[in-house]
């Protein structure tokens, strides 16, 4: 089955040496250079994958994917930024990317990350399967990507939602931070088990009762995570 992507790019160059690339490499690629039309096709196309440019016309790249994430679209996010400030990378984290890639870049680099992040991504048999863990008031729903707490919803990223269902349906397991990396993010090399830490904290602020002291994802110290449950 060929996977789609969406790329969302402006500069022109660039925007022709990645769609020969990508459908030398057997993707089908859609292209656009404006935010508004970008957000428009991925609420009502299918893509596997979103290759979404941070400075675009009409709307930034920031932008698109904090809407797309509260339209519901779980679909994969890369985003491609030529600014290298760490506050921008954490910005595209929090608004529901699941990973960045700083220009310039090399064309293997931008292949590797697209095909973890497709490896990662539930197959449409997973997404359709009915799927829902009830963990002492928590209740994590697979196939909807729906998180709640009691009675009230719980808004998570897209790379956070697949922290927490790793953990869940891992629980009782010690969990390392390489194995987190691998499972989660799909590759080894790049983000740092730094990263893991930093979404964990950031997972526990949303799902425990008290983030300070919590008590379904535990440390391991020294040996990673465990969730309890």
């Amino acid at each position: 089955m060929t996977r789609r992507i969406l790329l969302v790019e402006d500069e022109q160059g660039l925007v022709l040496t990645l769609t020969d690339r990508l459908r030398s490499e057997g993707f089908d690629v859609g292209v656009t250079g404006d935010g508004e039309e970008a957000e428009q096709l991925a609420t009502e196309e299918h893509f596997d994958l979103i290759v979404l440019d941070v400075m675009l016309p009409r709307k930034n790249g920031f932008d698109v994917c904090r809407d797309l994430r509260r339209e519901g679209i779980e679909t994969p996010i890369l985003m491609l930024t030529a600014r290298k400030q760490l506050a921008d990378k954490v910005v595209g984290l929090k608004l529901g990317a699941d990973d960045y890639l700083t220009k310039p870049f090399e064309m293997m680099e931008l292949l590797a990350r697209i095909e973890a992040l497709l490896r990662r991504a539930p197959s449409p048999a997973d997404q359709s399967a009915s799927s829902v863990y009830q963990i002492d008031g928590l209740r994590v729903d697979v196939r909807t990507g729906e998180v709640r707490r009691g009675d009230r919803e719980i808004d998570l990223s897209a790379r956070e939602f697949q922290l927490l269902r790793y953990f869940v349906e891992h629980r009782g397991e010690l969990l390392s931070r390489d194995e987190l990396l691998n499972e989660v993010w799909g590759y080894d090399s790049l983000p740092t088990t730094r990263t893991v830490d930093v979404h964990v904290a950031w997972l526990r602020q949303k799902v425990e009762e008290d983030p300070k002291h919590p008590r379904r994802i535990i440390t391991v110290h020294g040996r990673g995570y465990k969730f309890v449950g």
